[in-house]
């Protein structure tokens, strides 16, 4: 087994990083769940739930239960075990990642039992510490737990009775990926005890692999793909949870980033298409990513080394569309004192995008058809014929056949075009790629503009994932341009730098309370919520500037902003109690009720 001698690095989209510390702890007491809890949450609107930026399912016991019998059944109860095994680890991975972003400022320890909280918040069962003893910067690691009520065992039990081997194959790998994520070393937990075998309560222990000696083999198999198809467990190395984007996605500034099932299907398609010479048409709306998977698609032809010419054709007036697209002749009108190449000509050999096809007038049309057709072009005022050899790709945001159907655009055209139509989905429609998006656009306006910024507050990952994105990735891409500037230097992005516009939030969404109930969340709460506490940092500094008489940052702040905040927090402090409010300022309560109305602050006052 090959280890690691630091902390690897995190995927795109998860920032933070774990530092090097100690914990060691008996009989540890865990942190409150609220932190977990508040980042839990469930959209009505379009069937997602979210812990974090990660999408979570929903799934029945008993179908879980019913998913283990069966493959025991027809793969045999070696194979089952590895896939279940294989499948916690991965999930263990994923929460280890969490870990250290939503408690990237607490203690190794708070950090680390983010895992077993997860077996409570995810349904899994309650997990006890027994004895932690790890140390992240010497690379030891010793942990024991019980785990009480274990959905696996309940599921096993109901179809298998009591047997003679723990059955906690899941929760194992689960242990197993998000201690080996969290150290950065091969971590193997096995589970001593199960209540599969009778005992009363399931007892793991987990420790670096090289200490198990041996003893370890036999656990390590379930580890690996394969395994049992051989008999034979090969290469042990630790299996790989990557949460970026497509396998073999072309690298570059421009190369499409997703992960979800709709990103995937159309890059699929993308490189099925690409080495052939067929006529590609992306059809979606505005600002999917249409000229990006085109450059894609160029990139992974044979054209590759070839040019790539792209033409918005709603952006050229009416009367330049023709000269544009196949040139002109000198003389061909007045102004026309040279010849010039068209886009056609310029793209010969390689590949010509043309966007917005649906905008061409009648007579281009026909020109284009006749250039797909015959691979011929006349520039206009010429009356010779040139080849071209051009691949075209098309885009357009209209469905043509309603523009077919109104007389506004040719038939034959339109099914010469339609050859392998690609449909993108808007970005409202695959939120699972946002949060890889925040991630790649932050790192390339950081780097654009010079900025450090460290990434996103989680009230701003909350935003964006509630945000129905009517402009798609182009509004993301701007709104997180505009986030990279307004945002302060070497601190992270909220909501109030990003969301600046009158940006309406539509969806609905949920989270857990204290009580484990849902509540709904406004989103667009998140935004003044947060520019009201921006508002409270910044007069509480200038405050502190002027009362300390501190030169640096000492802008001029009123007195009726300092009221207002004062104001704003007593009633929150009274939990929207007014009396209890005024009280805390030594003001009556009329006094309280003309102050808050005055300045347009709504509460109960009556």
């Amino acid at each position: 087994m090959r280890n690691a001698g630091r902390t690897p690095p995190l995927p795109r989209g998860h920032l933070p990083v774990v530092q090097p510390g100690t914990l060691e702890q008996e009989k540890l007491a865990f942190p409150d769940l609220a932190d977990l809890m508040g980042r839990l949450h469930f959209s009505t609107t379009d069937g997602r739930i979210w812990l974090d930026d990660q999408r979570m399912l929903l799934v029945h016991a008993k179908a879980l239960g019913m998913l283990r019998r069966e493959m025991i059944e027809l793969l045999g109860v070696d194979m089952a075990r590895g896939f279940m095994t294989r499948m916690g680890y991965h999930a263990g991975v994923t929460d280890a990642q969490l870990a250290r972003k939503v408690r990237a400022r607490t203690s190794i320890q708070d950090m680390f039992v983010v895992g077993p909280q997860m077996h409570c918040l995810e349904g899994i069962g309650i997990s006890e510490a027994v004895r932690i003893d790890c140390n992240v910067e010497k690379g030891t690691h010793y942990g024991e737990f019980i785990w009480t009520s274990p959905v696996e065992d309940e599921e096993h039990i109901r179809h298998f009775s009591i047997g003679t081997e723990p059955a906690c194959w899941m929760q194992i790998g689960y242990a197993s990926g998000f201690s080996s994520e969290f150290m950065g070393r091969q971590v193997l937990y096995r589970e001593v005890e199960c209540q599969s075998m009778g005992h009363q309560v399931c007892r793991i222990v987990g420790k670096l692999v090289e200490e198990w000696g041996p003893e370890a083999d036999d656990d390590l198999r379930f580890m690996m793909p394969g395994a049992f198809e051989e008999g034979t467990a090969q290469n042990l190395a630790r299996p790989h949870c990557t949460l970026l984007s497509a396998p073999d996605s072309p690298e570059g500034p421009n190369h499409p980033v997703g992960i979800s099932p709709s990103f995937n299907s159309v890059m699929h398609m993308v490189r099925r298409v690409a080495p052939t010479q067929a006529t590609v048409l992306f059809l979606g709306e505005s600002g999917v990513g249409k000229e990006v998977f085109s450059r894609t698609l160029h990139r992974l032809s044979s054209r590759a080394d070839k040019p790539f010419v792209a033409v918005n054709c709603a952006a050229i007036p009416e009367q330049l569309i023709e000269s544009e697209l196949f040139g002109v002749e000198r003389g061909a009108f007045t102004g026309a004192l040279q010849s010039r190449q068209g886009r056609f000509e310029r793209a010969h050999g390689g590949t010509l995008f043309l966007d917005e096809i649906g905008t061409l007038t009648a007579s281009a049309q026909g020109k284009l058809l006749r250039a797909l057709q015959e691979g011929e072009i006349e520039r206009l005022g010429d009356s010779q014929t040139r080849k071209v050899d051009v691949r075209v790709i098309a885009a357009t945001n209209v469905d043509l056949r309603d523009e077919v159907a109104a007389g506004r655009f040719r038939e034959d055209l339109f099914f010469r075009l339609n050859v392998f139509p690609v449909r993108i989905t808007p970005l409202r429609e695959r939120r699972e790629d946002i949060p890889l998006l925040m991630t790649h656009f932050l790192s390339k306006f950081n780097l654009r503009h010079g900025r450090r910024l460290t990434g996103f507050t989680q009230r701003a990952v909350d935003a964006m994932l509630s945000y129905d994105w009517p402009g798609n990735i182009r509004e993301m891409e701007n709104v997180i341009e505009r986030g990279v500037i307004l945002a302060p230097d070497d601190g992270a992005i909220d909501s109030p730098h990003l969301f600046t516009s009158g940006e309406r939030f539509t969806e609905q969404r949920f989270t857990i309370n204290q009580d484990g109930k849902l509540v709904p969340v406004d989103a667009a709460s998140l935004v003044a919520d947060a520019s009201k506490e921006r508002e409270l940092e910044r007069v509480t500094r200038r405050v502190n500037n002027l009362l300390l008489n501190d030169s640096e940052d000492c802008d001029n702040v009123s007195l009726d902003e300092i009221e207002t905040v004062l104001l704003r927090r007593a009633v929150e402090r009274a939990q929207g109690n007014v009396a209890a409010a005024a009280r805390l300022l030594g003001i009556t309560r009329p006094q309280m009720v003309y102050r808050l109305k005055s300045r347009g602050i709504l509460y109960d006052c009556d």
